[in-house]
Order: C-alpha cells, then sequence, then structure tokens
C-alpha cells in the first residue's frame, strides 16, 4: 500500500511517502523553493517522494491531508452565535477551505501526463499531529502530549495492547484524544507565537522573569488565556503568502501592548527590556508545560513521552522534562511542527485501513542525495570560477583520510562545509547539510557569524556530540538524535568547549550515531582523536535562506560567503590562505 502524505495549504508545506507502513521518502518545499517556511501546495517535494520511491501518481493508493474542515463542526458552530465573531473571519475559514478541495487537480498539474486513482482521506489537523509522534516513536506504551495551533490534547496508548486487540491505531486516538484539551481560543500556541516573535524580545536569554502571565492555569493540566489582550477570536487575523512565504497579522491586541511597552522593530536594537520580556515568556511557557505534563504523567502512570506540535520545537522546555517531571524518556520526531503533518496524516491513514505499527523513526536524512557524478559535474563547470578565486579541488575517496583531513581543518579553527548524502527532514542540520566548527574556540561564534551566518549575538549554536560520550559532558544522558532537547553541559565541561556552550550553561545537542550516519560519526571521532573532545560546533549549512538541498546550492553558498573548506561527498574544495580565511 502506498500513501502519500501532505501538509499544504499552511506554513512548512510538506510531503512524505509511505509504502507498506514504511516511510520512503520525506521533505518540505522550502528547501526546493529557497522560501523559507514555504506555504502552498509541495509540488516539488511530491515529485521528489514518488521519484525516490521509484513510483508515479497512478501508484499511489491514498493520498493523505493534514486538514480537515468538517472536524469538530458542531463545536465550531456553537461557537459563532456565542462569540459573534468578525465576518471577514468566517469568509477566510470558507476561502481557506475551498481551496483545499481542489487536491486531485493540483495533484495532476504537479505532475502532468501521470493520472491520479487515489482515494483522498483528509485528517484532523491535531490527530495528524499526534500520529506523527505516536506512529513513528520508539516507545511499546506511550503517553502523547500535542502542543500546537488550536489545543492541547493528551492520550495514553499502548502498541502491543492495541495490536492484541487488532485495534486499528488511528481510529484509537481518534476515540481518546479529547482526554484533555484547551480550545484553540485559550490555546498556549497562540501565546507562544505571540510571545517568542521578535516584535518584543529574543528568546533563550538569562534574564529575570519579569512578566504577569496574561492567563492561567488550570485543574487537571489545563491552561487559559486572558482573551482581553488577543484577537484571534474574534476577529480575522490575517494569513497570507506572497511568493510562498507566510505572513501572519497580529494575534494580538492593544492591550498587550499597554502592558508590555511598545513592541519592537526589527532594526531596533535589543535593550533590557526585550531580554526580561523574552526571558519570563520562556519561564511562563515551562510553568504551563510542566502542568501539563505533571496532569498527563498522573492520569497514565508512564515514564515515557511522544511530543508534538509547533510547541514540542521548544527544545529548552523539552530538555527539563526528566528534571520537572517524572517522565524519564522524551521523543520528539525531526519535524514536530506542521511540516510532521504530512508524516502523522499518512499513518493516521495506514493504521485507519488495518496497518500494523512497525516503524521506527530513528534517523532524519528522509531528502534528495546526490552522487559522484552530481557533484563532478557541478565541479567542472565552475572550474576556472574556482581557480580565479584561489580555491583548490581535491577528492579523497577514502572515508577515514577524508574524516581525518575534514577533523584537522576544523581543529584548526576553519568554518567547513559538510554536504553528505540524504538531506534532512525537520529544521534542524544534522550532519548532511551542516557547517561545522572547532567549539573549544571562544571567538568561534563571533568567527561564524562575521563570515556566514550573520545572526543576533544571543543565539547559540549546537554541539554534535557522540552517543556514548553524552553523559561525559553533559548532565542528562539521553538520545537526542534531532536536535530537540537542551542539557546542562557539566560544569567542569563548560571551559572546554565555549563555543556551544549557551550563557546558562546549556547546549541544543544533537547525539550522532554510528548506526544511523556512520560518515559523520567517523569525523567526530577523528575529531576526537585530534583533541580529546568528543563533538564538534554544528549550525545550518545557509546564510539567511532554507538549509542547502543541491550540490549547487552548496557550492554557491561557499562561493558567496567567506566559508574556508567545503566537503561534497569525497570532494574537498579548499580556499588557499589569504582568500577568505580570517
Amino acid at each position: 500500500m502506498i500513501i502519500l502524505g501532505l501538509n499544504a495549504f499552511h506554513v512548512d508545506s510538506s510531503a512524505a511517502l509511505v509504502q507498506d507502513g514504511k516511510l520512503i521518502a520525506a521533505a518540505e518545499e522550502e528547501r526546493f523553493r529557497r522560501i523559507k517556511h514555504w506555504a502552498g501546495f509541495p509540488s516539488h517535494a511530491i515529485a521528489y517522494c514518488l521519484h525516490d520511491a521509484g513510483v508515479q501518481t497512478s501508484d499511489v493508493e491514498h493520498v493523505a491531508l493534514n486538514q480537515d474542515s468538517r472536524a469538530n463542526l458542531i463545536r465550531k458552530i456553537g461557537y459563532f452565535p456565542i462569540k459573534r465573531p468578525n465576518i471577514n473571519l468566517v469568509l477566510s475559514r470558507v476561502r481557506n477551505r475551498r481551496a483545499r478541495e481542489g487536491l486531485q487537480v493540483l495533484l495532476e498539474q504537479a505532475l502532468p501526463g501521470q493520472p491520479v486513482r487515489a482515494e483522498f482521506h483528509r485528517i484532523e489537523h491535531h490527530l495528524a499531529h499526534l500520529s506523527s509522534a505516536f506512529h513513528v516513536c520508539p516507545f511499546d506504551e506511550r503517553p502523547l502530549l500535542r502542543s500546537m495551533g488550536s489545543a492541547i490534547s493528551q492520550a495514553r496508548l499502548g502498541g502491543r495492547q492495541m495490536a492484541a486487540k487488532s485495534r486499528p491505531t488511528a481510529e484509537y486516538i481518534f476515540h481518546i484524544r479529547s482526554a484533555s484539551s484547551i480550545r484553540h481560543s485559550r490555546s498556549i500556541s497562540v501565546f507562544r507565537i505571540t510571545a517568542t516573535s521578535t516584535r518584543w524580545g529574543s528568546h533563550h536569554t538569562a534574564a529575570p522573569c519579569s512578566w504577569t502571565p496574561c492567563g492561567r492555569l488550570c485543574p487537571n493540566g489545563g491552561f487559559e488565556l486572558d482573551l482581553e489582550f488577543f484577537r484571534h477570536h474574534r476577529e480575522d487575523v490575517s494569513y497570507q503568502w506572497a511568493g510562498g512565504s507566510p505572513e501572519f497579522g497580529d494575534l494580538f491586541s492593544s492591550r498587550l501592548e499597554d502592558l508590555l511597552g511598545p513592541r519592537r522593530q526589527p532594526a531596533d536594537p535589543l535593550e533590557d527590556r526585550h531580554r526580561d520580556i523574552a526571558r519570563s515568556a520562556q519561564a511562563l511557557y515551562e510553568e504551563i508545560f510542566f502542568h501539563l505534563l505533571d496532569a498527563l504523567q498522573k492520569r497514565c502512570g508512564l515514564t515515557d513521552i511522544a511530543l508534538a506540535g509547533g510547541c514540542a520545537m521548544n527544545s529548552v522546555a523539552n530538555g527539563k522534562v526528566r528534571r520537572m517531571t517524572a517522565f524519564r524518556r522524551a521523543y520528539v520526531q525531526a519535524a514536530a511542527g506542521d511540516a510532521g503533518g504530512a508524516i502523522g496524516a499518512a499513518y493516521a491513514v495506514w493504521h485507519k485501513l488495518g496497518g500494523k505499527r512497525s516503524f521506527v523513526m530513528n534517523h532524519a536524512y528522509w531528502g534528495p542525495a546526490f552522487g559522484a557524478a552530481d557533484i563532478a559535474q557541478l565541479i567542472a563547470a565552475h572550474r576556472s570560477e574556482l581557480s580565479a578565486t584561489g580555491c583548490t579541488v581535491e577528492e579523497i575517496s577514502e572515508e577515514a583520510a577524508l574524516c581525518r583531513r575534514t577533523a584537522a581543518a576544523i581543529a584548526d579553527g576553519q568554518v567547513v562545509g559538510w554536504f553528505q548524502g540524504w538531506m534532512e527532514w525537520g529544521p534542524r542540520a544534522l550532519g548532511n547539510r551542516s557547517i561545522l566548527c572547532d567549539p573549544r574556540r571562544v571567538d568561534m561564534k563571533a568567527l561564524l557569524n562575521a563570515k556566514i551566518k550573520r545572526r543576533e549575538s544571543f543565539r547559540p549554536f549546537a554541539p554534535s556530540v557522540l552517543e556514548e560520550a553524552v553523559s561525559e559532558w553533559f548532565e542528562e544522558d539521553d538520545a537526542v538524535p534531532f536536535m530537540m532537547q537542551v542539557f546542562q553541559i557539566r560544569n567542569e565541561k563548560r571551559n572546554s568547549i565555549p563555543a556551544v556552550t549557551h550563557v546558562d550553561g546549556s547546549g541544543r545537542l544533537q547525539t550522532v550515531s554510528r548506526l544511523t550516519n556512520q560518515r559523520y560519526y567517523r569525523l567526530i571521532d577523528s575529531f576526537r582523536n585530534l583533541t580529546g573532545v568528543p563533538m564538534v560546533l554544528n549550525t545550518s549549512f545557509n546564510e539567511n535562506e532554507p538549509a542547502v538541498c543541491e550540490p549547487k546550492e552548496a557550492l554557491e553558498c561557499f562561493l558567496r560567503t567567506r566559508m574556508d573548506v567545503l566537503v561534497m561527498g569525497d570532494t574537498v574544495v579548499e580556499r588557499r590562505p589569504g582568500n577568505g580565511r580570517v
């Protein structure tokens, strides 16, 4: 059975293909369109998934979209006469629904000449989020917390238990997913979107908490916003995309600006007031988050949890789950936000139709890959330009030698573009589309920003660490393959890796396994042999754009920045000293 899952007409548009219960390919549209958070119909991602699986549109038996405008219809109908929302809000919802009705036509237009014979399924958005965590996590029995745009749902689900009862998993989730929920008008995600906006401040700072909450905690894990500070529940908040880039109107009312002061404009300097608000917003989010988790854990009694939804991208809070709750293990798949709904919708259909749960997502390498011939052709086309800019090109076919050479460059303080294998699924660079540096250098963060990233000074860079070395360097010990958790670095180790140690002593780590990415593991192991440090600084291979997808984009980024070395497959492109190095 072949199922095509889609997140379409929504931020972070994406596609995923599941065949006989196993994920075959998945990618976000932004990587092909080169526009961050691209919204709309994911035609390029669909074409890639089908090509990678070696199938055509006519082979797809089911298409699953993670939107169902008919879901919770009775509640929606009851909402309008009570709250009397602006008519523009109603009309906007109707237009969005009509746009989603033409899926078959859009699919035929995206891949002309290929007939569409699939049955179409509309999966309720929140159910798709739950499914994206449940159906791919490694736990046999797990509670779920789906924390995102319209609500928060909690459920206890047992994989083996359900298999014994022969009950379709997706149906089981659907029946119990509302064990505890928060309506869209009271959503924690509305608070999250408002609070993390750069209009007021930055996050991941360490200023004292000073923001009085615009809401309250409720019994049994609930949370309610004080709606006088918001407008999303009554008015039509603009959500549109120009050229595919999503643009949001204000979710908040003028009362919030009265409380917090004027919003910060993008060009305005960061002040202590902004830092205080940002730190307070994070503290409040964590208070709500752990309140929810405590209620869920008491109800289910389990110690493993799977998280999904936009709020599950809060890696700082995720990393504190073991400290602040009775849960001992947390799983967050690589695309926990809306893009992950493509996988969730596909798996919801797979289990609805009687499929068994057998797949575990233990790596994120589901995007396009390019071979030696592609890279050689690209280098040949740019040979004169590379020579004119003082670059050398070398082929190192032995993997061990390639990794030693790259590790030595990193240890020498060089900035290395690392382009290998299958592109990552989700927003994090995880060792295949990465820029790598030495975590031991105090000046590396400033150096990297000067050469390439040019981003805000408060934003930390991440350590990729060999999985067996986590407990030696961090206060927590768990697998974090998708860089979705922040752990405290051991106090005695912080001075050894200042480039990846945040101001509060934490690091947003990625654990690297030999089983899931042998070449990246071997590179870090080579760096450990040289320096005694089992990690490298890892950031996404980009320059204020989506992470690179193709070799062409990697080479272009290398040439227009001051990157020192580019390693694409077995090909090493290096600038001679004095031609870009600092």
